[in-house]
């Protein structure tokens, strides 16, 4: 009978131990679950975090580039009428230039004339100066012409057939560019003055209509 006691006590000891064991892997268990979930969440919420950061730069990114375009846009817009504006500003200035050259020439029957002293005749002058002369009379133009003659061609090569521009390929007692033009007279146009002024006064009668007027543009422009 006392053996049978402490049989049942004994098995009773085992199964309580064994209840415990059980109920202590389940708490383990369990534990390890809620730390795995607990991580996961804190997982995810870093991503959606990172995520939302990476959004918010891309926006500040394509805002960026949109004010940039904007902006290059506007600075584009405003150059286009800058220049437009130059442009009209440029054309009304020659449109009014125009108006008082024409003005001028109606009320005076041709552009001023020139008021300082005139040669009695070609004689006043000597050596490639006097050729010029003689030749401006026998191209047409009265001697009135040759003060404005000669002080075109003292400005422009000082009168010296030799005279050449190497920037601008210019020749000559006129400057013909290129100086080649001249071999429209003669083939000595190199080294003949005669030859570069007879073409220097076709090119003038041809492009002004006189000495005067090619002077003139000469003295406004820098150039004829």
């Amino acid at each position: 009978m006392s053996s049978r006691r402490t049989s049942r006590s004994t098995w009773t000891r085992l199964g309580l131990r064994a209840l415990a064991v059980g109920l202590l892997l389940t708490g383990v268990a369990g534990g390890v679950y809620v730390g795995q979930n607990r991580q996961d969440r804190q997982v995810q919420a870093a991503r959606a975090a990172a995520a939302e950061a990476a959004d918010q730069e891309l926006l500040a990114t394509l805002e960026e580039q949109r004010r940039e375009s904007s902006e290059r846009s506007a600075r584009a817009e405003a150059e286009r009428k800058a220049a437009v504006a130059a442009q009209n500003a440029a054309e009304q200035g020659r449109r009014a230039e125009k108006a008082v050259e024409q003005k001028t020439e109606s009320t005076t029957g041709g552009p001023k004339p020139y008021t300082g002293p005139i040669p009695a005749s070609c004689n006043e002058f000597s050596g490639v100066r006097k050729t010029g002369c003689a030749l401006m009379i026998d191209a047409g133009f009265p001697i009135s012409e040759f003060p404005c003659l000669n002080k075109l061609w003292t400005k422009e090569s000082g009168w010296n057939y030799k005279a050449a521009n190497a920037g601008s390929g210019a020749y000559g007692i006129p400057q013909a560019v290129p100086g080649s033009k001249m071999a429209s007279v003669a083939d000595d146009w190199k080294t003949n003055p005669a030859t570069q002024i007879k073409w220097g006064l076709g090119y003038i009668k041809g492009r002004y209509g006189t000495p005067c007027k090619a002077w003139a543009q000469s003295e406004s422009e820098g150039w004829y």
